[in-house]
């Protein structure tokens, strides 16, 4: 690795965990209909394990209400055991022509244990930022040892503690404001 491309290659590793941590903050509900709390749900399709988006259109039929309309209709009974068995807590009603989801509305406590969980993939993401720089900074400590000039080392270091510092506030108002829209009623 050269120790120019070292912070690029570093700030690129911190900006997917950040979108890492964005992709997990959208399965956690919210007492909101949203499409993407059916995300990773896998249907039997001919046989072959297939995203639930690939065989049904999934839309919002109000705020606290998704519609699943299925391109085949004798996937209706296959996509409902498959939402049964991904244990969301939500129960789908199939009516013969569409699967509906009513999005229950979340419970004090609940709200409280998503706020936990929110928290958790935030510490999660800082962890993995903090080990790139544990990773970045031995690099630069080798080069240094090497030859590589003491004072440019310095900076290398100064700028990639910038980088964890914007990454981590990054990560601090993404969970901030995932809080705040599961605790509001």
């Amino acid at each position: 690795m050269e120790i120019e491309s070292l912070s690029s290659s570093g700030e690129s590793t911190m900006s997917k965990a950040v979108d890492h941590l964005k992709t997990d903050l959208t399965k956690i509900r919210a007492g909101k209909a949203n499409p993407s709390i059916l995300d990773g749900i896998m249907v039997e399709y001919y046989g072959t394990p297939t995203a639930l988006t690939q065989v049904a259109n999934i839309s919002i039929a109000d705020s606290k209400t998704l519609s699943i309309q299925p391109w085949e209709k004798p996937m209706l009974a296959v996509i409902e055991q498959a939402i049964f068995q991904a244990n969301l807590g939500i129960t789908p009603m199939n009516d013969g022509e569409n699967i509906r989801i009513s999005i229950p509305p979340l419970t004090e406590d609940r709200r409280k244990l998503l706020v936990k969980q929110a928290k958790a993939a935030g510490e999660e993401a800082k962890v993995s930022i903090r080990n790139e720089r544990q990773k970045l900074m031995n690099f630069i400590k080798k080069e240094v040892k090497d030859g590589f000039p003491e004072d440019q080392g310095k900076k290398l270091e100064a700028k990639i503690q910038g980088l964890v510092n914007t990454y981590s506030t990054k990560i601090d108002d993404i969970v901030k404001s995932k809080e705040n829209e599961v605790m509001t009623v």
